[in-house]
């Protein structure tokens, strides 16, 4: 048996959920700009256990949402679930944030899925996947430009834009085989199936030296010398 907690702070959306052999028993999310997840987070921990009829004790596993995304929302996410490996002494499981956010679609044959969240300007970070889910091209930090996708937008009958990141698509790519889902946000919900597969085949993370994908460098700009 398998009782999972999943955590995704990766966007501004603060999701917590709990399931049981992939089988969600309880959801808890709030999707705020303010980024109140440091203040929300552990609450709503408390919160989906309470649902379910659950203790910390009966955890197997915490998997978090990986990245790539908020510098500061995964930082909190990393964090409190490495807390929780490390006292409850279970294993933790990473889920790539715009696989679980690609799984908000169910695409028909020949079909894909094109997850992208909001970066700087014009660009975002993007990931492409096909109707069986299998990521057909590497996640990257990608600007946007009247070009941008012609392989896929070619390759496939339709493509689901899903995440912030449409938003720029949508105004910038005039392509008749496309659809944009621009509310979507990554959530713990998504992640219950996709943290149970890697607890089923023991694909696990380090603990001490488990970090979030940022994809980008962090950069602190250093406030220029006065002369």
């Amino acid at each position: 048996m398998a009782i999972i907690l999943n955590i995704e702070t990766a966007t501004t959306n603060c999701s917590v959920s709990v399931a049981k052999e992939g089988e969600m028993l309880g959801l808890k999310e709030y999707n705020s700009a303010s980024f109140s997840h440091a203040e929300q987070l552990h609450i709503f921990i408390t919160e989906v256990l309470e649902m379910a009829s659950l203790t910390l004790a009966d955890l197997n596993a915490i998997a978090v949402s990986k990245g790539p995304g908020s510098y500061t929302g995964l930082r909190i996410g990393v964090s409190a679930a490495k807390g929780l490996c490390f006292s409850l002494d279970v294993p933790l499981i990473a889920v790539a944030t715009l696989n679980s956010l690609a799984h908000q679609i169910t695409p028909n044959k020949e079909e894909a899925i094109v997850a992208v969240l909001d970066a700087r300007r014009m660009e975002v970070y993007s990931a492409v996947f096909n109707s069986n889910f299998d990521q057909t091209i590497e996640t990257e930090a990608k600007i946007i430009d009247e070009t941008s996708y012609e392989d896929v937008l070619n390759k496939f009958s339709k493509i689901y834009f899903v995440g912030s990141g449409a938003e720029k698509i949508k105004d910038t790519i005039r392509a008749k085989n496309t659809a944009y889902i621009l509310d979507a946000v990554p959530s713990a919900k998504e992640m219950c199936a996709l943290s149970f597969a890697k607890f089923q085949v023991s694909n696990f993370e380090d603990v001490a030296y488990f970090e979030p994908y940022y994809l980008k460098d962090f950069m602190i700009q250093k406030p220029k010398s006065k002369k």
